[in-house]
């Protein structure tokens, strides 16, 4: 089975990992965008996520797990949106930053730089390696 990997965006003073980590299984719900909708719609059971602070930290924290495929955002009124249920699975060693991100030629493609605005986005397995291996530094 082939495992994607995705970045997912949240503002720490709506949710934050310490929240994900207390819920432990959670659905990943409020957004309002079709890009970032239909990202949601093509994760899969076991993809794997980085759980990135916005906004105020601009860190990424930790890594979550997809347990349930997208399903209607029971939070939209519309009937437009989606979500999907995520576990926490480990904070990783030392956060992150996007600084970190931006000075590492590697990294400059992903949604991260290219679209900040975005809150769900796809990594390759490389981007995915070369955050990890950051984060354990």
């Amino acid at each position: 089975m082939k495992i994607n990997y995705w970045l997912l965006k949240s503002e720490p003073s709506a949710w934050s990992w310490e929240d994900q980590v207390k819920a432990g299984i959670d659905m990943w719900d409020g957004v309002r965008n079709y890009q970032a909708r239909n990202n949601l719609m093509k994760m899969k059971k076991k993809d794997l996520c980085f759980f990135y602070h916005s906004v105020s930290e601009k860190l990424i924290i930790g890594i979550v797990e997809v347990i349930k495929e997208y399903y209607a955002d029971p939070t939209d009124k519309t009937g437009r949106f989606v979500v999907v249920d995520v576990k926490a699975k480990k904070k990783i060693k030392k956060p992150v930053s996007l600084e970190q991100i931006k000075s590492i030629p590697k990294l400059s493609n992903i949604a991260l730089i290219k679209q900040s605005r975005l809150s769900v986005m796809p990594l390759t397995k490389t981007e995915w390696n070369i955050i990890l291996k950051i984060s354990e530094k």
